[in-house]
């Protein structure tokens, strides 16, 4: 299993990015998660196999939208309204493909793409 995350750069705070995860084979239940400097890694945001169900962090939630194309193989993220602590690594996930729905715990995904960096100035 092969994941591919994209999308970051340098925005200023009150704005927007999306980031993309692009997936091989076959469909997963997915989740980003980031990693700030100097802190450990922490969940963002988890969405099912089927993309029906979605869950946050609630440092995120109603700023960031999770959202996948199963048919296409992707994930995104849309990250609105940013701040200044958002700047991270961001790195997609993916869990086994017998399960249908995401999870909060880094621990439950085996599969890991390589990081994209988000950098919100102030």
């Amino acid at each position: 299993v092969q994941l591919q995350a994209s999308g970051g750069g340098l925005v200023q705070a009150g704005g927007s990015l999306r980031l993309s995860c692009l997936t091989s084979g076959r469909t997963f239940a997915l989740g980003w998660f980031r990693q700030a400097p100097g802190k450990n890694r922490e969940f963002v945001a988890s969405i099912s196999r089927s993309g029906a169900v979605t869950s946050y962090s609630d440092s995120v939630k109603g700023r960031f939208t999770i959202s996948k194309d199963n048919a296409k193989n992707t994930m995104s993220l849309q990250m609105n309204s940013l701040k200044p602590e958002d700047t991270a690594v961001y790195y997609c996930a993916a869990r086994e493909a017998s399960y249908l729905t995401g999870s909060s715990r880094d621990t439950d995904y085996p599969y890991w793409g390589q990081g994209t960096l988000v950098t919100v100035s102030s």
